[in-house]
């Protein structure tokens, strides 16, 4: 079996973790920035909401950000001007504000239940913020914090996080699934959330130069003297195909076939190396509720003959569903069809 060099695996993991600075990440980070600057001046924090389904990438965005800033300014070995956390595996508003704290590195996971238990918590969390010297504080998968609670408990959860960035003057960025707009319809937050971003899966019908712009900063991270023609008609459709807009799918099949050209030590990521990567993978498609594995290997068919199938919907939570397994509905994806059939529509 071929293996790959030291070299060999650096580069890789370049392009693995590698992001490109398309105008969706761009006005991102720029709302960021602004958050962070704003603070100084304004009594009442602006806060924000980003959204996107799965493998949109707002989790590769939001630790590049925190890469980004720690990169680029001086700060003492005390402060964390960037927090990103995630909401705990317990789902609870108090589970959730211990992460925060251990991520700071500034509490212990010793702490036991006690009378006046959430309220100290809270407090102790403004405190150690304001200790950090936090300038953002970026909540991850926050969907899982109000999916499946009553109304009066996402009060109480809008409520908490009100109090937290009042009184800690610390801008939060709320990033989750679609549904974590639930949290802006609480009067506490609506007024707050004044930012509001939705990072989308890419589209040919909708912007084809888009995606093939996003395609050429790819290619610009692979380890080639000459960056590989990934926006060629027949690469990107079948590429397209492949990936059907979702950045995650993208990613690990351009990586894999990265991986696959360097083990044969080429010069370049041919087209063959996309048909072994293809063929490698379990890439499925959804038809209906069901997702069913891909069998047409898009990199070996004309151009004409490749069927292309685009997001129709975004996953959703219905909080009035009579079951609970009937709350949470799948993203839902076009019938594939060749692309000149799609571009007429």
């Amino acid at each position: 079996m071929k293996t790959l060099s030291s070299a060999q695996i650096e580069q890789l993991q370049i392009f693995s973790d590698c992001i490109v600075l398309h105008p969706q990440v761009k006005t991102i980070f720029n709302d960021f920035d602004e958050l962070r600057l704003n603070r100084h001046f304004q009594s009442d924090q602006q806060c924000m909401l980003l959204t996107g389904d799965t493998g949109v990438g707002k989790s590769h965005l939001i630790n590049h950000y925190k890469k980004r800033v720690f990169a680029s300014q001086n700060y003492s070995r005390q402060s964390i001007p960037v927090l990103v956390s995630r909401i705990s595996s317990g789902k609870g508003l108090d589970a959730t504000l211990t992460q925060i704290l251990m991520d700071l590195e500034l509490f212990g996971s010793h702490q036991r239940k006690k009378r006046g238990y959430e309220t100290d918590l809270t407090k102790k969390l403004v405190v150690s913020l304001v200790r950090a010297e936090v300038e953002l504080l970026i909540i991850n998968e926050f969907q899982e914090l109000i999916e499946f609670k009553t109304v009066q408990e996402r009060q109480l959860i809008a409520n908490a996080l009100k109090y937290i960035s009042e009184e800690a003057k610390v801008p939060i960025v709320l990033v989750g699934m679609p549904w974590a707009v639930q949290i802006a319809e609480e009067p506490q937050w609506s007024s707050r959330l004044i930012r509001r971003r939705k990072l989308e899966y890419f589209s040919l019908q909708k912007d084809s130069k888009y995606f093939r712009q996003y395609l050429m900063g790819l290619a610009k991270y692979m380890p080639f003297n000459e960056p590989p023609k990934l926006e060629a008609t027949h690469t990107t459709v079948a590429l397209f195909a492949a990936c059907r807009g979702e950045n995650r799918a993208l990613k690990h099949l351009l990586t894999e076939s990265l991986k696959i050209a360097l083990m044969d030590n080429a010069i370049t990521l041919d087209n063959q190396y996309l048909v072994a990567a293809f063929n490698k993978l379990c890439l499925f498609d959804d038809v209906g509720n069901e997702q069913i594995q891909l069998k047409d290997n898009p990199f070996t068919l004309p151009i004409e003959q490749i069927k292309i199938s685009e997001i129709t919907r975004y996953s959703t939570y219905n909080q009035n569903a009579l079951a609970s397994n009937e709350m949470l509905s799948a993203r839902l994806f076009s019938v594939p069809v060749a692309l000149t059939k799609l571009l007429s529509k």
